[in-house]
C-alpha cells in the first residue's frame, strides 16, 4: 500500500483552489535546463524490505577503501558509544531551544559544548556552532569588519582552503568588502606578508594551513594588532589538544577562531551534515552571529540554562541582527561534546599525536620514493604536500584500483606546485596500511617509469 497523504481528489481540489492545471505548474519558475526529470537508476515504489535489500546491494559497490585524502575532512576513530547516546530521543528529536522552560537538558549539552570549545581555543565566548567551517569563516570575516568599523578590506592568505575563500567571496562580494589573496613561500609553504597592506579590517590565519604546514602565528598575530586588525584564526579542533590555543597567539592572542568540527565526532558520511565552531575575545561578543546560551538562576536561586543576546538573532530582529544565518548543526554538536568529554585532554591529545606521528612516517617513506619529494621544507600536522614527477591524476588512479585513495590532486588548484597531492594519515592508519601504501605507489611509479608513453594502464 502506498503511503501517500493525499488522494487525487485532494490533490484537484487543492490545485483548483490556487487556479493551478497540475502540480508542475507551481514549479513553473524553474527554468527547463535546471529540471532533471524522472531518476532513471530509482526504482518506482517498493515494499520496506525490497527497498532495505536494494539499498545493501548498492552500499555494497562502494566497497572499502584505504583513505589518505584529508583537506578538511578526516577519517578519526569514533568509539561506539558517541553516536548511540547521540541518537537517544532526547537528543535526536530535540529541537532549536527557542523555549528554555521545556529544554534544559539541550541547552545545558549546547552551555557545556561551549565550554570545551573555549578550553581548547583558550578565548572567552563560543557560539552553540555554526553551518560549517568555510561560512564560520566568512562569518568571522563580516565581524572583524563590523568591528574596525572603517576598513572594509580582510586579508586572505592563499594557504587557507580554497573552497573556504570561494565561501568567504560568495558571502561578502556584494556587500563592498574586498578580500586581498596573500602569497606563501614557495619553498616553506607559509604565508608571505605584504610590505605595504594598507588599511585592513582583519587577517585570517591558518593553523595548520590547507597544505598541512604550521604557519608562523605569533608573527601574523603580532603583525595584525601592530596595523589595527583582528587576528581571525582558522584552525582544526584536533590540533589544539597539542599546538598552543589561538588565544595564547602572538602577545594579546588572535581575536576570534573558527573552524570545522568535523574531526571530532562526525563521520565523513561523503561530506556533511558538519558543523562550523566559532570563539572570540569577550570584546566582540555583541558582533559574533549564531546562537549562545547562558547559564543563570531562577528567582528561587536554582541554575538554569537560556539563550541570550537574542536581541540580534535573526528570529528576534532580522533586520538588525548581525548576521542572517542563526543555523546550529545541533545534532552533531551534540555528537562532539560527548566525543570531548569522552576522550578528555589526554585522549585528544593522544589521537593528535598518532595522526601527526602517522604523516611523518609516511611522508619520510613516500619522500624516499624515486620521482617523489616533499613540496616544502616545514613542520607540518597531519597533512603534507608531495610533487610527483608524473601525472598525479594517474598516479591516484592507479593507486584507487588497489583500494587507496591515495591523497588529494592540487594540481591544478596550485599549478604552481607543478603535479602535486595532498596525502593525509590519521589515527586510524595502522603500519600494514602504510606499508601497503608505500609499495603501491613504489610499484606504480617504477612500472610507469619503465612503460612507453601512454602504454601503462591503471
Amino acid at each position: 500500500m502506498p503511503f501517500i497523504p493525499h488522494t487525487e481528489e485532494d490533490v484537484s481540489a487543492m490545485l483548483g483552489a490556487i487556479g493551478a492545471a497540475s502540480i508542475e505548474d507551481l514549479f513553473d519558475e524553474i527554468p527547463p535546463a535546471l529540471k532533471t526529470g524522472k531518476l532513471k537508476d530509482v526504482p518506482d515504489g517498493l515494499p520496506e524490505m525490497a527497498v532495505a535489500r536494494l539499498m545493501q546491494e548498492r552500499a555494497s559497490r562502494d566497497g572499502f577503501w584505504s583513505s589518505f585524502i584529508g583537506a578538511g575532512v578526516y577519517e578519526h576513530h569514533i568509539p561506539a558509544a558517541i553516536w548511540q547516546i547521540t541518537t537517544r530521543g532526547e537528543f535526536y528529536s530535540a529541537y532549536t531551544p527557542y523555549q528554555a522552560e521545556a529544554s534544559q537538558g539541550t541547552l545545558q549539552l549546547i552551555y557545556e559544548y561551549q565550554t570545551m570549545m573555549t578550553r581548547l581555543t583558550g578565548l572567552d565566548v563560543s557560539n552553540a556552532s555554526l553551518y560549517d567551517g568555510a561560512s564560520a569563516l566568512a562569518e568571522a570575516v563580516l565581524m572583524a569588519v563590523r568591528s574596525h568599523k572603517t576598513s572594509r578590506r580582510v586579508l586572505i592568505p592563499k594557504t587557507v582552503h580554497p573552497i573556504y575563500r570561494r565561501v568567504v567571496d560568495t558571502t561578502v562580494r556584494n556587500q563592498g568588502i574586498e578580500l586581498v589573496e596573500l602569497d606563501y613561500d614557495p619553498a616553506t609553504g607559509k604565508t608571505l606578508l605584504p610590505n605595504d597592506p594598507g588599511s585592513f579590517a582583519g587577517l585570517a590565519i591558518p593553523q595548520p594551513n590547507f597544505f598541512g604546514v604550521l604557519e608562523d602565528v605569533h608573527a601574523l598575530t603580532d603583525w595584525a594588532h601592530d596595523k589595527g586588525a583582528l587576528a581571525i584564526a582558522l584552525v582544526n579542533p584536533t590540533t589544539l589538544a597539542v599546538l598552543e590555543a589561538p588565544g595564547q597567539w602572538g602577545t594579546k592572542g588572535a581575536d576570534i577562531a573558527v573552524g570545522e568540527g568535523q574531526p571530532l565526532g562526525a563521520p565523513m558520511a561523503s561530506g556533511g551534515p558538519y558543523f562550523g565552531f566559532m570563539c572570540c575575545r569577550q570584546g566582540f561578543v555583541r558582533q559574533m552571529p549564531g546562537r549562545i546560551v547562558g547559564r543563570t538562576v531562577d528567582l528561587d536561586g536554582k541554575p538554569g540554562f537560556s539563550l541570550t543576546l537574542q536581541a540580534r538573532e535573526q528570529h528576534i530582529r532580522r533586520s538588525k541582527a548581525t548576521s542572517n544565518i542563526c543555523t546550529n548543526q545541533g545534532l552533531v554538536v551534540t555528537a562532539a561534546t560527548q566525543y570531548m568529554a569522552l576522550l578528555g585532554p589526554q585522549g585528544l591529545a593522544k589521537v593528535a599525536s598518532a595522526s601527526h606521528a602517522n604523516t611523518v612516517a609516511l611522508a619520510g617513506r613516500l619522500a624516499a620514493i624515486p620521482g617523489v619529494t616533499r613540496a616544502f621544507a616545514s613542520p607540518f600536522f597531519h597533512e603534507v604536500v608531495l610533487k610527483l614527477n608524473d601525472s598525479a591524476k594517474d598516479v591516484l588512479r592507479a593507486l584507487r584500483a588497489q583500494g587507496i585513495l591515495g591523497g588529494l590532486d592540487i594540481s591544478g588548484r596550485y599549478p604552481e606546485l607543478g603535479q602535486a597531492i595532498l596525502v593525509c594519515a590519521t589515527e586510524t592508519k595502522t603500519a600494514a596500511d602504510l606499508d601497503h601504501y608505500v609499495q603501491q605507489m613504489e610499484r606504480i611509479l617504477s612500472k610507469r617509469r619503465e612503460a612507453p608513453p601512454c602504454a601503462y594502464k591503471s
